[in-house]
């Protein structure tokens, strides 16, 4: 898990972010379309109480449907979509977006809104 845990790291560094894990047992909401070879894939980090705060979908619309983010355990993504790993250790706040040869990773201030 090291290595993993490096990567992690070292997104971070590479976008000046802070690290904040996300171990192998947290829980993450996964969209059910987030399945091998869809694209884009998008996360998110808000404030979240228990879990770890990350919501991660696939494609161009995020749904406001209720039932659109599963609960998943982070370590179930190793064999579901590992390319989103490394960015798990991205602080509250960030977002991700990964596509085939393409990585766009940014703060966004509303995800700290505690009022929405």
């Amino acid at each position: 898990m090291g290595g993993l845990l490096d990567d992690m790291k070292a997104a971070c560094e590479r976008y000046g972010a802070s690290f904040v894990d996300t171990p192998g047992d947290s829980i993450v909401g996964v969209a059910e379309n987030v399945v091998a070879g869809s694209y884009p894939l998008n996360g998110l980090r808000h404030i979240v109480g228990e879990t770890s705060g990350w919501f991660i979908w696939a494609g161009e619309h995020l749904s406001a449907e209720p039932d659109f983010f599963k609960p998943t355990h982070a370590r179930h993504l190793v064999d579901r979509r590992p390319e989103v790993l490394p960015m798990l250790g991205l602080a509250e706040g960030w977002r991700f977006l990964i596509a085939p040869g393409h990585e766009d990773v940014w703060f966004d201030l509303s995800l700290l809104d505690h009022s929405v």
